[in-house]
């Protein structure tokens, strides 16, 4: 219910009534006055309320007369009317009718009840209510009530002195809250404010208005209270106490700052009494030290006094909190006392108090701020801010470092806590279970030092700073301060200040970070930023963070609660994250140099922090004191949760790891992982101190680089306590998650994280060199983890992170290589696979670039590295090889760089990643890599280590080869664009395109790459590589040649197949003769095969036998050169060389090729397209040597790949028209392979010089090879015979006769010659022959001019004819004859026999060919100018002569039927040409060769049958029919002396010869009878002959008459006698049958002399016959049954001369 409300007013004038009368009843009896006064006042009230409608107003104007009885009635000092009075004047004061006057009236009266001392609670009631309820009291008046609450205080009773001061609080409160009121009142009229006044007339508050004047006079005074001066205005005190006066000055200032703020005269009052009194009060406080002795100084100091000090530092605390942008010198003094109050020398106490106000300070974070402007960054300030910091650390040295002697409570916790310390050592050293113990020895959370222990009490909540000793109002004595307090409050207050500074900066930054956002959004709107700001939070981190880390790594080493040692590490945390944010590089360093010298063992050796620590300590000195950082001596109450190893060098002990450690390390994660960004170069501390602990816990990289717990190979050195075990999962978690973060850091924070792991890991680099100790690979995999991240930046990172672990990739120590190449190649796998913006096939460069460490690995030794790279080449092959595009050319270098010491394994694993290139990505990959596939293809099969992979590769180059073929046109396409970029590109710079086999085309450029390949490949030093890249190249050549363009085959031709050709040839005639034992392993190697001459032989057959066959096939290709006629020779020369190898083998495959170039036929034109798949596939086509052409046999030719081609698609080959210049060329190309092949044939079948017998000829033409150069002369004489000269006749005959002479090896005999028996032609005397059939027909059929040759044929033919007698010599060699070798017995040793062949056959084959010829040509010209029947027969005397003595019998039975036909035919063409004497010397050779046959000097073998005898008398008879038909008849043609030798020879053969050896059964068969009887008849026949025409033959014919019958008469004779001597014994076989012969020629000649015209016979001759009469009748007596009979026979025709004798005639003829 209101006070003004009607009910409450009349309630009002009721009480008063009632009080009134209450009062004039009291005071009846012995206060008239008053009861009168009283009984008025009820009349009074009651006109007032009968009169006036506002009741209120009209008491308050009559109050005075009102409240007048109750002032009397309290007048009287009777307690009980006091009383009422006093309750009655209060009444009407809380219904405020009291006026001024009124209100002056009560307190005078009041001031007199005090100084009676009445009712001294009721008073202080009374002024109460009188001051809160109204204003009305003011000036003298209020002063008054004021002195007298004052003076209540200071009376004795208790009671009274605790309400009355109470009352004064709250009247101090009133005055102001009345101020307060009435500037709200006033607050829209803007004064003019007064002139500043000086300080002189204290009282001039003229300007004030009346409650605020009432509030200066007050405040005034109470300043003169407290420095015991008098006061102004409140007059009448008696007494005042400073601690008093001090706590209303405290409450005034601390409630009513505004007050001060807002009135000058105020803040003059503050700037001119407060502070000035402070500074005096505090005098004795500061001039104390303790412990001095008052005889030290001449004046006893004053004592500090604990309530004055107390208060004064609260008003302090209140001045600098509200007042301090007044006060900024006068704060500046008060701050330096206070930081001096917290020396060691001062009382506990006045420490402890001093902390709790610097603790209120702490947690001002804006006045910190504020300080820092003030002072520290002004330029002769104190550095008041950076010593309030410095106070708090040094303080809290000092608390463990000078416990006071004088403190006894101190000195025996000291000593209990190092008791414990002991106890805890102790524990400690008996292992991890007692250290458990240690730890539980301090249960409460405490510090302890170096054997001091100060516990730690809860002593505010954070952020508020709640005093415990500053609020001790009553306390007179100073309090004893239980231990740990000071250090609690301290603690408290550092924590507080590091969270207070870092939140208000952090918001800060936040908010300016928005702002940027903001304006970055909204450029226009332009917000200012307080300038300067950074600066004022950099001044304030670099003026606290010395003292902060000096003082937070002392209590940090000696937390022992894990709670305190959480908010310490978070509070460095947060300032080491802080100086990070605005790049305070020291002090950032510095922090985290303390967490992570925290984290590791005590006195651990690691480098970057104790440097780091050198560097700060300059820094570490406060107030001159120099401060330890951090000392390990409180190890002892740690729990012992790990024991490891160091990672060091020298192996050391094991360390110990405790659960702070563990704790710190936890703490050294969150900053990486939260503050990542603001670490820069401390990653580098950090990441160190992780790595050591790692180490220490045993913590090994997995897959992806993430740390697992397992110990490798450190063995029992390593403990962990469950605690800890439980944790790893989580540290390791944390750890990867912290380098899972690093993608969430900006490009610069991750160039250093980058940076930091590199120079960690050179640093496990070095350690790792030089032993073998497990290497420490926390910066390698953390490295490895940090990329897989980042993938969407690799740019950035791409270099320093591959160029170093390429580094660690060439690390000795395989566990630290294999980790780089982990990494290297996980990362180049992660960044191909992961999905780029813009994909990588569209970003070259970054695909390069992450491919380039693929390729640097190459240049790494070890296999191991090598294995690693080439194995996640195959992977990515494998899931990226589609999209590698522009990286191919980095891939394939990978793949092809190996060497040959690099091992099998290697090589295998690079060589599968090539077979997976071509056979599944060729297509795919961009042409210009194709070349540098065929470049690795070739390295593969040039390297030595793994012959089945050489041998694979050449495969895989004719995959390749393939692929070209088949893409031809869009490989052209692709490579021509390219080409036309580079040509331009190299036009702008300048220079020449530099490519190999530059002017050809790009395409065939490729294939001139392919082949150059082969073409080494085809010199490689293994047999097996050079025969497989031989048949590969000459294949793809024949195959694929097609796509070359024309100019590209002059490179082909030059460059590729003549530059092997010379290889070859140069190898193999250099190569060793040595025997290889076997091929290694229990390979056998075959004879022919066990040299590498051998083997390189094979290599020149191959290639040799390729290139002829390209010329032969692309012969119209390559006419079209230009320089076709110098490859032509040069090709021929090669040929030439290799026909003249000591290798059987290379000089007969010359020859084959020889064949194959000469065997070219114009290309058959219709489409039959060969089915021979040999021949497709490009194998040579060889012709056997044994069935090579022969006399009767068509010239075989290969097929030529070129009609393959011709007959599809390639128009252009097809041959040119044969012009005149195409047959010149041709000439010119056939002569000069005819000048090959003689010079070939003249350096093989000449004969070697020198050493007979014994010394085997150095090397001996074998027969196959004789017979394939004889065979090719018929081919290539089709070409050339329109020039074929008689010297080149002569040129040939010589070659064709070395030939034939060449003996043959005794161990190939038996595969030449079936045996000797068989009279068959070797197949080189069959070539020979037909050589010369050729020509011959060649003659026949050619022009008149060649006819001059057949002479030269004739000698050739008769020079082998007379082989059959006489065998050729070979040089000096011994032969033996054919039928001795010894060729059934294999001789080891010895060296092989030369064996001469059987030329028999050949002599006679050739006869037969002499034979036929002549018949074809006895009357050509030449061949009777140049006297071949002379020769012929002059040849085939020797034969005849022989006869028995030849080496074989069919020879002469030959040489006579041949004679026979020869002369058939001659002797017509040679009586033709009597006249011309050309045959005149033609004659003798004749008769002498008749003579020679007919009585040969040989004698018949004994063996011979008759029948044989009676068929080779035969012959002689045919001889002589020939000269009764041919020769007798045409004596005149013939010379004279001729047929004289004739006639003597058929006498000769009339009188019967007879060889003396025959047995007597035998003689009458082997006397020849029917040879000497046709020769008798013969001789008769012409004798008689009726045609005599000259008288030369009469002549003739007489002459021999008379030799045949001499003849007949002497045998006779010699019988007669030889018979009468012998008596009865019968003579000799052989005379009886010669008598008999004789006896049987007279009979005969006596049938002749009948037939003849007795004219034809002379005189002479009848009478010899008759004279034989005589003669005859003597044998009659004969006692040979068989003579008698033939004396019969010869005696009967003698009858017929029995006539009578005529009568001589006169003149005496008959």
């Amino acid at each position: 219910m209101s006070t003004s409300s009607p009910e409450a007013v009349k309630k009002l004038l009721e009480n008063m009534q009632t009080d009134l009368r209450s009062l004039s009843m009291e005071c009846k009896k012995k206060f008239p006055p008053v009861k009168e006064a009283a009984e008025s006042g009820i009349v009074k009230i009651k006109t007032i309320a009968a009169r006036n409608s506002d009741i209120l107003a009209t008491l308050k104007e009559n109050s005075s007369e009102v409240v007048q009885p109750f002032l009397m009635g309290c007048g009287t000092k009777e307690p009980k009317i006091t009383q009422l009075c006093l309750a009655a004047i209060q009444r009407l004061m809380s219904h405020e009718v009291v006026s001024e006057a009124a209100a002056g009236n009560i307190i005078n009266m009041l001031w007199q009840l005090m100084e009676n001392g009445l009712e001294e609670l009721k008073l202080l009631q009374t002024v109460l209510v009188l001051l809160t309820t109204n204003t009305v009291v003011h000036d003298q008046v209020l002063s008054k009530a004021i002195v007298l609450c004052f003076r209540l205080h200071f009376t004795k009773d208790n009671i009274t002195n605790n309400t009355a001061a109470a009352t004064v609080r709250q009247v101090v409160t009133v005055v102001f809250e009345r101020m307060v009121a009435e500037d709200e009142r006033f607050k829209d009229i803007v004064d003019q404010p007064p002139p500043v006044q000086g300080n002189t007339n204290r009282r001039s508050v003229s300007t004030l208005r009346p409650s605020a004047k009432d509030a200066y006079m007050l405040f005034q005074d109470l300043c003169q209270l407290v420095n015991a001066d008098a006061p102004y205005w409140l007059v009448g005190m008696t007494e005042m106490t400073r601690t008093f006066g001090l706590e209303l000055l405290e409450s005034v200032l601390n409630d009513f700052p505004r007050v001060f703020l807002q009135h000058q005269e105020f803040s003059f009052l503050l700037k001119e009494r407060v502070c000035p009194l402070v500074i005096k009060l505090f005098s004795p406080n500061i001039k104390f030290r303790q412990g001095n002795s008052s005889a030290a100084s001449p004046a006893p100091v004053e004592k500090p006094y604990f309530p004055i000090c107390m208060r004064l530092l609260r008003v302090v605390s209140v001045l600098i909190k509200h007042f301090y942008s007044l006060l900024v010198t006068e704060c500046e003094i008060f701050l330096s006392l206070l930081v001096k109050f917290l020396d060691g020398e001062k009382p506990q106490w006045l420490r402890a108090v001093a902390v709790e106000s610097v603790h209120r300070l702490c947690v001002q974070p804006h006045l910190l701020r504020s300080f820092c402007l003030s002072y520290d960054m002004k330029q002769h300030s104190t550095k008041v801010f950076r010593d309030i910091v410095n106070a708090l650390g040094s303080f809290i040295q000092s608390l463990f470092i000078v416990l006071n002697t004088g403190n006894p409570a101190a000195t025996n916790t000291s000593t209990g806590g190092s008791g414990a310390q002991g106890a805890a050592q102790g524990a400690a050293q008996g292992g991890l279970g007692a250290g458990g113990q240690g730890g539980s020895l301090t249960t409460q959370a405490a510090f302890e030092y170096r054997g001091t222990w100060i516990p730690l009490m809860t002593v505010s909540v954070q952020g508020s700073a709640k005093a415990t000793y500053l609020e001790m109002l009553d306390k007179v004595e100073p309090p004893s301060i239980p231990e740990g307090y000071a250090m609690s409050v301290a603690f408290s207050a550092l924590l507080d200040l590091v969270r207070g500074i870092t939140s208000m900066i952090e918001r800060a930054l936040a908010k300016e970070e928005e702002e940027a956002v903001r304006r970055e959004a909204n450029p226009d709107q332009n917000t200012q930023l307080e300038p300067g700001a950074h600066l004022v939070w950099e001044e304030m981190v670099s003026a606290c963070w010395c003292g902060l880390l000096a003082a937070l790594s002392l209590l940090l080493d000696a937390s022992t609660d894990e709670t305190a040692t959480e908010s310490i590490l978070k509070a460095e945390l947060n300032v080491a994250a802080l100086c990070g944010r605005l790049g305070l590089v020291t002090p950032r360093d510095a922090f985290i140099t303390a967490i992570c010298k925290a984290s590791l063992p005590p006195h651990y050796a690691l480098t970057v922090l104790s440097s780091n620590t050198a560097n700060l300590n300059k820094a570490y000195s406060i107030q001159g004191q120099s401060v330890q950082i951090i000392s390990s001596s409180s190890e002892s109450h740690q729990q012992v949760v790990a024991v490891g190893q160091p990672l060091s060098v020298q192996p050391q002990g094991t360390v110990v790891l405790t659960a702070k450690n563990i704790q710190c390390m936890r703490t050294l994660l969150n900053l990486a992982h939260c503050h990542g960004v603001v670490l820069g170069t401390s990653w580098q501390l950090v990441l160190a101190t992780l790595q050591h602990l790692v180490w220490i816990l045993g913590l090994k990289p997995g897959v992806g680089g993430a740390l697992k717990p397992g110990r490798a190979v450190e063995g029992p050195s390593t403990v962990l306590t469950t605690a800890v075990m439980t944790d790893l999962p989580v540290i390791s978690n944390i750890l990867s998650r912290l380098f899972e973060s690093s993608q969430y850091l900006d490009d610069v924070s991750l160039h250093h994280l980058i940076n930091a792991l590199c120079s960690l890991s050179l640093e496990a680099v070095e350690m790792a060199y030089g032993n073998n100790k497990e290497p420490s690979l926390f910066a390698v995999a953390k490295l490895l983890e940090t990329g897989l991240v980042n993938m969407d930046r690799i740019e950035i990172l791409w270099r320093p992170l591959t160029g170093h672990l390429l580094e660690v990739c060439q690390h000795p120590n395989a566990r630290m290589r294999e980790w780089g190449a982990e990494a290297v190649t996980s990362l180049i796998k992660a960044g191909l696979a992961y999905k780029h913006n813009p994909p990588l096939a569209q970003n070259q460069r970054l695909q390069l670039l992450l491919l380039n460490p693929l390729k640097e690995l190459s240049n790494v030794l070890h296999a191991d590295i090598r294995q690693k790279q080439l194995e996640s080449v195959l992977q990515i092959l494998q899931s990226q090889g589609d999209s590698l595009g522009p990286g191919w050319p980095l891939v394939l270098g990978v793949i092809g760089a190996i060497r040959n010491d690099q091992g099998e394994s290697l090589i295998r694993t690079a060589f599968q990643c090539l077979q997976l290139v071509v056979t599944d990505f060729l297509p795919t990959m961009p042409c210009a890599g194709l070349q540098i596939v065929v470049d690795v293809a070739g390295s593969f099969g040039l390297q030595n280590q793994e012959l089945n992979i050489s041998l694979t590769s050449i495969g895989l180059l004719w995959n390749i080869s393939d692929y070209f073929f088949q893409r031809g046109e869009a490989i052209t396409q692709e490579l021509e664009r390219e080409e036309a970029a580079l040509q331009k590109q190299a036009q702008e710079k300048g220079e020449p395109l530099n490519r190999p086999f530059h002017p050809a085309p790009p395409f065939d450029c490729l294939w001139l790459c392919l082949y150059a390949k082969l073409g080494q490949l085809c010199v490689d030093p293994r047999p097996a590589v050079r025969k497989s890249a031989g048949q590969t190249m000459f294949s793809t050549i024949a195959a694929h040649g097609t796509l070359l363009q024309q100019p590209t085959w002059h490179i082909v031709v030059w460059k590729v197949l003549f530059h092997l050709l010379d290889c070859v040839r140069k190898s193999s005639t250099t190569a060793d003769k040595e025997k290889i034992e076997s091929g290694g392993g229990n390979i056998l190697i075959h004879h022919s095969r066990d040299t590498a001459e051998k083997q390189w032989a094979e290599t020149w057959v191959l290639t040799l036998a390729g290139v002829a066959r390209i010329f032969n096939t692309r012969r119209y290709l390559l006419q079209q050169l230009g320089d076709y006629f110098k490859a032509w020779e040069v090709l021929l020369d090669h040929i030439q060389s290799a026909a003249l190898s000591k290798n059987s083998e290379v000089s007969l495959a010359a020859l084959k090729s020889f064949q194959e170039i000469l065997q070219i036929a114009t290309p058959v034109k219709d489409s039959a397209m060969p089915n021979d798949a040999l021949a497709a596939m490009g194998a040579p086509v060889l012709i056997d040597p044994l069935s090579a052409p022969g006399p009767g046999r068509p010239l075989l030719r290969s097929d030529s790949m070129l009609e393959r081609l011709t007959s599809y698609n390639c128009a252009e080959l097809q041959a040119p028209p044969p012009g005149e210049e195409s047959a010149l060329e041709d000439a010119a190309l056939w002569w000069s392979a005819w000048n090959t092949w003689y010079r070939t044939g003249t350096d093989s079948t000449r004969p070697p010089s020198g050493g007979t017998g014994t010394d085997r000829p150095s090397f001996v033409p074998s027969q196959p090879f004789l017979t394939a150069l004889v065979q090719i002369f018929p081919a290539l004489y089709q070409h050339i015979k329109t020039g074929f000269s008689m010297e080149d006749l002569r040129k040939l005959g010589v070659i064709l006769h070395g030939a034939v002479s060449i003996p043959i090896s005794s161990d190939a005999s038996p595969f030449i010659l079936p045996s000797y028996t068989e009279a068959v032609l070797t197949s080189l005397q069959e070539a020979v022959l037909t050589a010369l059939d050729v020509l011959q027909k060649a003659i026949c059929v050619g022009p008149e001019n060649l006819q001059v040759m057949y002479p030269a044929i004739f000698e050739q033919l008769l020079l082998f004819v007379e082989f059959s007698c006489k065998p050729p010599q070979y040089g000096k060699m011994e032969t033996k004859h054919v039928a001795n070798a010894k060729y059934n017995q294999i001789q080891l040793f010895t060296p092989a026999e030369w064996v001469a062949l059987n030329y028999v056959p050949f002599a006679e084959r050739s006869l037969e060919v002499v034979v036929d010829l002549y018949h074809k040509t006895a009357c050509h010209k030449a061949v009777i100018n140049e006297k071949v029947l002379q020769n012929i027969i002059k040849t085939l005397r020797m034969p005849l002569g022989l006869k028995y003595g030849c080496p074989s019998e069919s020879t002469w039975k030959l040489a006579v039927s041949s004679l026979l036909k020869v002369l058939s035919t001659g002797l017509p063409v040679a009586r033709q040409h009597a006249s011309s004497r050309k045959f005149d010397t033609m004659w003798p050779e004749l008769a002498n060769a008749f003579k020679d046959f007919l009585f040969t000097k040989s004698t018949p073998p004994d063996n011979v049958s008759i029948q044989e005898f009676q068929k080779n008398e035969a012959i002689d008879v045919e001889v002589v029919q020939l000269i009764s038909t041919e020769i007798l008849p045409f004596a005149i043609f013939i010379p004279k002396d001729f047929v004289g030798q004739i006639m003597a020879m058929l006498n000769k053969g009339s009188i019967h010869s007879q060889s003396s050896s025959f047995t007597e059964a035998e003689v009458d068969v082997r006397m020849r009878e029917e040879f000497s009887k046709v020769c008798f008849e013969t001789l008769l026949q012409f004798s008689f002959s009726n045609k005599v025409s000259t008288p030369q033959e009469g002549y003739i014919s007489r002459m021999a008459l008379s030799v045949l019958l001499k003849r007949s008469q002497d045998v006779l004779r010699r019988y007669v006698d030889d018979e009468r001597l012998s008596g009865r014994c019968p003579l000799p076989r052989q005379q009886v049958t010669e008598i008999i012969f004789v006896l049987k020629a007279i009979s005969t000649l006596m049938d002749s002399l009948k037939k003849t015209q007795p004219e034809n016979v002379d005189g002479t001759t009848w009478a010899q016959v008759i004279a034989l009469y005589p003669t005859l009748v003597e044998c009659i007596t004969c006692s040979s049954s068989e003579v008698s009979s033939a004396l019969k026979e010869a005696m009967g025709p003698f009858k017929d001369f029995m006539q009578p004798p005529v009568s001589r005639v006169p003149n005496g003829e008959s």
